[in-house]
């Protein structure tokens, strides 16, 4: 690749990062200045006060946004992906099964997953309801249209997903460019009416602030981190357009107009005080009104479309790791593999999103639920990260804990302040995650107990072929795969087979998938062939946590170790594991109840390995937990 080449790749992917990455952060300025000095907080509205809060923001920019996410956590790459499920892939591996710290490491990436989740949900909400709020500034007669449009904004963009964003997702970068420019342009105009505002740049204002407000500076803290929500989303898209294109973005563009806007809207509360019921809408006067709500519409949509395809992708990866039943996933580009689209996870979300629109009624009631998702994500992640710095890269315990542990104390704070809104909305969030971290662990643990069950009737694999070679079936022609689990021993399907048709193939595959704590298996890697005897072999394919399951594809590297499989004349023995709960051992009775439900909805694998139906032969087993 030319110098020239490379550079125009990098200007792409960035403006495309500008797009995805930052349009959660980006639609921050649209109510963060309007909660802080919202009235239940009793800040009172004067110099010291703005200015203490805008240079709050701004150092909670450098150090939160600029030094924890762009600077150290996104060298907690999982070979070049991010975000909370490949964070915890990454703290699993670093701390090996054996350890004691697996138990609670995997625990906290389901936290910090259901959090996510409920993060998903609020972000589309409060960011379009937001935007259409600004109507009201224009004209009080807007106000009972706001929850309306806004409803109908949010419907039309789910049920718009499973078309997926090729198409328009080219328009996203250049739009949200345009977003970040008029920031920096609204926010220049205030800043040259009142420079004053400049002296925010001092960090002793932000803590004198602190200091001189006490117990209200604090609650305030809960409306200030609106203005980092948006900081694992940066991290979570990392695999699609590369860390240095997202810290380019974030250092060229992001972070000024970002900066520029507070510094702006600060200015314009220095100047007109009784701006503060939306300073946002009013920067400009009223003939900026309507053009910024259908700029800030915009933006806020392409700014929930990121968040929605970041549910598909964490969820995608949950189920790879074991977190999640299988579930159907479309694919909505042929030449973008991370573009999917899975139906049950969008319209559970739109419904959720829908309940909270309709429930908080306003973004200021949505404030109070948006800061403690956000601010617990931020401390999974970080308890995270010391896993990774600490057992994965071998670094000194002292380092550890002093890199972490500065941002550790900025986390508690931030979601300290954030917990005190619980009983105003902060609930909801916390809610959802617990609902997703129960479903997560419900599932874990049932596999676990199918797979404890199924071991105890265990028959060795090697010691079954030596004994039923001694004697062989009769042999027909063609090829038979049949799965069985990893260290499992013979297959119940093969059981069932040889009881009911006295048979056996002329070749026979044992099939194991295996999945990896890796985004992705490099294609030389993917598949293992060990030969049994007797014309019995041993197929190991090996999957990352991104990578899309094709068995029949995986078949045909087999040719390469020496075994040719012809897709026409193989049969594929799939398990049906029907699971029946008992009282005593195992889980509660109803959280066995729940992973059998979820056991029976969960999408056919033969379907989520890509298995032709045709050639597909299901035989049933019992087992109880």
């Amino acid at each position: 690749m030319t110098a020239s080449s490379h550079k125009s790749s990098l200007t792409a992917l960035t403006l495309a990062a500008i797009g995805i990455v930052y349009g959660d952060i980006g639609t921050s300025p649209l109510y963060t200045m309007k909660e802080v000095f919202a009235k239940e907080h009793s800040l009172a509205l004067n110099e010291p006060n703005i200015i203490g809060v805008v240079s709050l923001i701004l150092w909670g920019l450098i150090v939160i946004i600029s030094l924890k996410y762009v600077t150290l956590v996104l060298r907690a790459d999982n070979r070049g992906e991010g975000g909370i499920m490949a964070l915890t892939a990454l703290a699993l591996s670093s701390v090996t099964q054996k350890s004691r710290w697996y138990y609670p490491v995997m625990l906290l990436g389901m936290i910090g997953a259901g959090l996510f989740f409920g993060d998903g949900v609020i972000t589309p909400a409060i960011s379009v309801l937001s935007a259409i709020e600004g109507l009201e500034v224009a004209t009080p007669a807007m106000k009972p249209y706001v929850i309306p449009i806004t409803l109908t904004v949010l419907v039309a963009l789910y049920m718009a997903q499973s078309h997926g964003t090729a198409g328009i997702g080219k328009y996203f970068g250049p739009i949200v460019l345009v977003w970040f420019i008029t920031l920096a342009i609204t926010g220049v105009i205030n800043i040259v009416a009142n420079p004053s505002i400049l002296a925010a740049f001092n960090p002793l204002h932000a803590f004198s602030f602190l200091a001189h407000n006490g117990w209200y500076a604090f609650l305030a803290l809960g409306a200030v981190v609106l203005a980092f929500t948006g900081a694992e989303a940066l991290y979570a898209d990392m695999g699609h357009f590369g860390r240095k294109s997202v810290r380019l973005a974030w250092f060229s563009i992001v972070f000024p107009a970002l900066s520029l806007n507070y510094l702006g809207q600060g200015a314009l509360l220095l100047s007109h005080p009784d701006a503060v019921s939306n300073p946002f809408f009013q920067q400009l006067g009223p003939w900026s009104v309507y053009p910024l709500v259908v700029l800030s519409t915009m933006a806020t949509v392409i700014a929930s479309q990121a968040t929605i395809s970041g549910a598909f992708s964490v969820t995608q990866q949950a189920i790879a790791l074991g977190f999640l039943p299988r579930m159907r996933i479309l694919h909505t580009s042929e030449r973008e593999m991370g573009q999917i689209y899975i139906p049950f996870v969008n319209w559970c979300q739109l419904i959720a999103v829908v309940l909270a629109v309709v429930g908080f009624g306003s973004s200021s009631n949505l404030a109070s639920a948006y800061g403690i998702a956000a601010t617990a994500t931020m401390l999974c992640t970080t308890f995270l990260t010391f896993f990774v710095i600490r057992f994965g890269w071998k670094y000194p315990i002292i380092l550890c804990f002093f890199a972490t542990g500065f941002f550790f104390i900025i986390d508690i704070a931030l979601f300290s302040s954030t917990s005190l809104k619980i009983i105003h909305g902060g609930w909801f969030p916390l809610a959802l995650s617990a609902v997703m971290v129960g479903i997560m662990l419900t599932w874990k643990t049932g596999r676990e107990l199918v797979s404890q069950t199924m071991q105890k009737n265990l028959i060795p694999l090697n010691e079954f072929l030596q004994s039923l070679f001694i004697s062989p079936p009769f042999r027909v022609e063609g090829t038979a795969v049949y799965f069985r689990a990893e260290g499992d021993g013979m297959p119940h399907a093969m059981l069932h087979n040889l009881m009911h048709n006295k048979v056996l193939h002329e070749r026979i595959v044992f099939m194991t998938v295996y999945s990896k704590d890796i985004p992705r298996v490099m294609a030389e890697d993917r598949v293992k062939v060990e030969p049994l005897g007797d014309d019995c072999y041993q197929v190991t394919v090996y999957y990352g946590f991104k990578d899309e399951r094709n068995i029949p594809a995986a078949l045909t590297q087999c040719k390469a170790a020496g075994l040719e499989v012809d897709p026409m004349t193989t049969s594929f023995f799939v398990p049906r594991t029907t699971v029946i709960a008992t009282v005593g051992a195992g889980m509660a009775l109803w959280r066995e109840a729940l992973y059998i439900g979820m056991a029976r909805n969960a999408r056919d694998a033969a379907d989520y390995f890509k298995i032709p139906t045709n050639r597909v032969i299901e035989l049933g087993a019992q087992v109880e937990i």
